[in-house]
């Protein structure tokens, strides 16, 4: 697990990208936020997470799937990365920040231009 990269992912510079060309500014991972967000917006208070299917326990996804080795080992991890999302963002809206929760399986080619211009139609909805 320790070849996972956390930072600078494919859909995470796929958005940064797409958020830089629409002329949007922000600050990466931001240490003194609940979480470390993968972009934050503060111009927006606006904080988003990028997270991938699988390590984030996305409900009825086809890459959210548990390894049948192990699965004790794998449901009580992925578990507990869903709890502690669950806490972040409580935090993060306590602290009156809104939360944009973009999923790895939203950003796959078909779907991928739809997310992105549903992202700047709320970044830009207050």
């Amino acid at each position: 697990m320790s070849r996972i990269k956390s930072k600078d992912t494919k859909p995470e510079v796929l958005v940064r990208r797409f958020l830089f060309a629409h002329g949007f500014r922000f600050r990466l991972h931001r240490k003194d936020l609940p979480g470390k967000p993968d972009i934050v917006l503060s111009k927006y208070k606006t904080v988003i997470f990028i997270n991938g299917c699988f390590w984030h326990g996305h409900k009825d996804c086809r890459f959210a799937n548990l390894p049948e080795t192990n699965h004790n080992f794998w449901a009580a991890k992925i578990s507990g990365n869903v709890e502690r999302d669950k806490a972040t963002y409580a935090k993060l809206i306590e602290m009156g920040w809104r939360v944009i929760e973009l999923w790895q399986c939203q950003l796959k080619p078909k779907t991928k231009d739809q997310t992105l211009s549903n992202l700047i139609t709320e970044l830009q909805n207050d």
